[in-house]
């Protein structure tokens, strides 16, 4: 009998992973395809996916006990870590150590698209801790 846990290689095209969205005051207005996650994949120690943010859009202020890196292949935008705004385009890529604060909203006329990357089996492994508090 095979093993249904069992971690496989495995390659997908980003349109296959569903589309998840967020737009509320605390956490932002983005979309993001989780990628590799176990319990979505047959994978295991690394989570990671791709982020749009159109006109406008934000992820609000949060930290995490994972790392993560973002690399950004479209669009532009300012990226907020611990405090600094440091522009990004095409090309960045941002190391975030774990609970290191960070948030990231797109500036462009494009949108803004990059790849993210936890080194943990699944997203519900990741606890967002967000800076706002919900609004009322």
């Amino acid at each position: 009998m095979e093993d249904q846990d069992a971690v496989r290689p495995l390659a997908i095209d980003e349109a296959e992973a569903p589309r998840e969205r967020w737009d509320d005051p605390v956490r932002g207005r983005l979309s993001f395809r989780t990628l590799f996650s176990r319990g979505l994949t047959q994978t295991a120690g690394m989570t990671c996916g791709v982020t749009e943010l159109g006109p406008g859009d934000w992820l609000g202020l949060h930290r995490h006990a994972p790392p993560e890196v973002y690399y950004v292949f479209a669009g532009a935008g300012i990226l907020n870590l611990e405090g600094r705004e440091i522009p990004v385009s095409a090309g960045s890529a941002a190391f975030i150590p774990g609970m290191a604060e960070h948030g990231i909203r797109q500036t462009g006329d494009e949108i803004l698209r990059l790849f993210y990357a936890f080194p943990v089996d699944s997203f519900d492994g990741v606890e967002y801790l967000f800076t706002a508090a919900p609004r009322g």
